[in-house]
């Protein structure tokens, strides 16, 4: 198997030597105002089915969704899936593992209920094994959100998650990087190199992980510090890279990141 090799700045790896790890919202679908607001899309979904043969099943979806709201969007199209930032996945059989429900989550549903009443521009995002607030409505409310946050984390013994305008309560555990690791040690993504393309400070955990196997992390979106390897603009410019690397059996990148701003 070729590996992938860096010349003057270029990335090249061959569809038969990766596994792709994919993040959604921010990578795969635009931001919208509301989490529900993100629906199916007949040409992004016959590309990822269309990627994943090809790969042979060596594609993964590694969200902050649920995996059932995943399905929803990509309509059911890709069977290995991490949802919850890894607190459910389900393996390339489609064997589901769920991490149990931590206590606190219960009181924080309760006390986010209670805060958003005095701040309706914000917007909770209920889901199996967490609950999320969103402040991409208002985000001048940020330093408030932040203090709240923090707050009711020490007090419930949820893990806190930061991401682009929105903060997450988490049952412990799991992260994108753990679940990136729990696939690469099963069948069919063993032994291969994997490329984890993602967005949010969420994703940095699998920029991580797959640097550790010899892989590739691709930034989505704007410059920051990062663990990534590569980025890319936007979603469309994720699409069209990706339709690329199936026509032309490779994925290719110039756009390396910076050395001042790689972390270690």
């Amino acid at each position: 198997m070729t590996v992938a090799t860096k010349i003057n700045a270029l990335m090249r790896c061959a569809l038969d030597d990766i596994s792709l790890f994919l993040d959604l919202d921010g990578t795969l679908a635009p931001f919208t105002d509301t989490p529900e607001a993100v629906g199916p899309d007949i040409a992004r979904n016959a590309l990822i089915r269309n990627l994943a043969m090809r790969l042979e099943g060596r594609l993964a979806v590694v969200s902050g969704r649920p995996i059932a709201d995943i399905d929803r969007i990509l309509e059911g199209v890709v069977p290995a899936v991490a949802g919850s930032h890894g607190l459910q996945r389900r393996d390339a059989r489609l064997d589901m593992i769920v991490a149990p429900i931590h206590s606190g989550v219960a009181q924080a549903r309760q006390e986010i209920a209670a805060f958003v009443r005095k701040y309706p521009e914000l917007h909770v995002e209920e889901k199996p094994l967490s609950v999320a607030l969103h402040y991409r409505a208002e985000p001048t409310l940020e330093p408030v959100v932040d203090i709240f946050a923090e707050d009711l984390a020490r007090r419930t013994g949820l893990k806190l998650q930061r991401g682009v305008m929105v903060i997450e309560f988490l049952t412990p555990g799991m992260d994108k990087g753990r679940a990136v690791r729990a696939f690469m040690v099963e069948p069919p993504f063993a032994g291969t190199r994997p490329v984890f393309v993602g967005d949010d400070l969420t994703d940095e955990d699998g920029f991580r992980v797959v640097r550790s196997f010899g892989g590739i992390g691709v930034l989505v979106g704007g410059l920051r510090e990062t663990f990534a390897d590569y980025r890319l603009g936007n979603v469309d410019a994720v699409h069209h890279w990706l339709a690329r690397g199936l026509q032309t059996e490779c994925l290719e990148l110039e756009t390396a990141i910076e050395p001042s701003y790689r972390r270690i």
